[in-house]
């Protein structure tokens, strides 16, 4: 018998979320093939909703209904009390995540692919340690509920992340850059062209001045801009009212050159998808519009937390309960080209690497990152690398003034969209 079927009249509520997963590995270590794969996980997750409070279980054993449905109620006995309403039918949007030539890529393959990319990187760099990871796979997800919700949801996932580790005496240079994708898509050597470009950029070394400057964040370097606006948009954290975004829409507080939507409806992509992990129809949030904050990122539970609807923006793993997460969080692009600004600053960073997420309050949107690869820029070039320097701010208040944000853009860490984003001046630690 069905586990919805079983719970009839028994709870209010009830919801069954399936997950398989088949996924092939290889791994290259120092230039070398180090290891080949292949996992297949699944299981099964469970939330019920009795007396108005909420349960969760999950488990690997698909035979184990009555075991998870015991474990359900016996969560929900001490569950939160909130006005949830898991969603009925409704159509998906129409989107491209699935694609065979992804699935059929073999080992074979895969170890072509990386040998590609570490010999394109030793011809610029021949004394580099490279090491790289291939993930390819297959996602299989499906969310029923005693509402009538049936929602499945299928991607071929294919991930590359390039490692580049160069020591000279005692000077270790560590480049890093990651692709994803759902569809087959030829252009994987990009990352590793980038690479070895920043790789050559790198070859001289230089110092720069402690004290405030104009900064230039590459797509990668704009993370530490983006971590502290995700948490921020994070509906859990407006609800807590530990974001500083909290009560502030309608509200103007950024450059009017920012802008931020988060699309999971763009063919291709991780982070895409017809449905949400709650079978809730999928859609384009636009959080921040021209500098003016719009919205935020709600799953069920957040939303019935704060009186708003969902905005099919819940994700989650096996055996974590869903939260409202980013999809494919894009910063839109501006209207001056990355050769354009570069050319404007007399002297100044850029900022490519930071090293970890960095110290300080990141929830309040303080940041304070050692940089694992930055550059000096002098007369509109760029001269050199710079070792041991630090940056630090607040994105509430450097985004309040932007001196310009690029054409271009790219994908970085799968999920995330991120032009060229330059500062007139922001604090610069030099130990150099």
């Amino acid at each position: 018998m069905d586990i919805l079927d079983k719970l009839r009249g028994q709870v209010e509520q009830a919801e069954v979320f399936f997950v398989e997963n088949e996924v092939t590995k290889v791994g290259f270590e120092a230039n070398v093939l180090k290891s080949a794969e292949v996992e297949e996980t699944r299981g099964i997750a469970l939330r019920v909703v009795t007396d108005g409070r909420l349960g969760f279980a999950a488990s690997s054993d698909l035979s184990a209904d009555d075991r998870l449905i015991a474990n359900a109620l016996e969560s929900a006995r001490y569950g939160d009390v909130l006005p949830l309403r898991f969603p009925g039918p409704q159509p998906g949007v129409p989107v491209t995540i699935f694609d065979e030539q992804v699935t059929a890529l073999s080992i074979g393959q895969l170890v072509e692919i990386g040998q590609e990319m570490i010999d394109l990187v030793r011809r610029v760099e021949p004394d580099a340690h490279i090491n790289i990871d291939l993930e390819r796979g297959v996602r299989r997800a499906e969310v029923r509920n005693s509402a009538g919700a049936q929602a499945a949801v299928i991607q071929s996932p294919l991930e590359i992340m390039l490692g580049v580790e160069r020591v000279r005496g005692d000077d270790v240079l560590i480049v890093y850059d990651f692709f994803s994708t759902t569809v087959w898509d030829d252009e994987y050597l990009h990352i590793a062209r980038k690479v070895a470009r920043k790789l050559e950029l790198a070859r001289e070394l230089t110092t720069i001045r402690s004290g405030t400057m104009p900064v230039l964040f590459s797509p990668t370097g704009a993370t530490v801009l983006g971590l502290p606006l995700m948490l921020g948009l994070d509906g859990k954290n407006v609800y807590r009212h530990i974001s500083p975004l909290a009560g502030k829409v309608g509200q103007k507080l950024f450059d009017s050159k920012l802008t931020v939507v988060d699309d999971p409806t763009l063919d291709g992509r991780p982070g895409s998808a017809p449905y949400d992990d709650e079978g809730v129809p999928r859609r384009r949030n636009v959080l921040i519009e021209e500098g003016v904050v719009r919205g935020f990122l709600y799953d069920l539970k957040t939303a019935a937390q704060a009186g708003v609807e969902s905005t099919g923006s819940a994700s989650r793993s096996l055996f974590s309960p869903p939260g409202p997460s980013p999809s494919n969080l894009i910063l839109a692009s501006g209207e001056v080209s990355f050769a354009d600004i570069l050319a404007d600053i007399q002297e100044g960073l850029l900022v490519d690497t930071p090293l970890g997420l960095g110290q300080g309050n990141v929830i309040s949107g303080a940041f304070a990152n050692t940089l694992g690869l930055a550059y000096k820029i002098e007369r509109g070039e760029i001269v050199g690398r710079v070792k041991d320097v630090s940056i630090a701010g607040n994105v509430y208040d450097v985004l309040g003034d932007i001196a310009a944000i690029s054409r271009e853009h790219e994908w970085v860490y799968g999920g995330l969209k991120l032009p060229y984003v330059f500062l007139p001046a922001l604090n610069v630690v030099s130990k150099g």
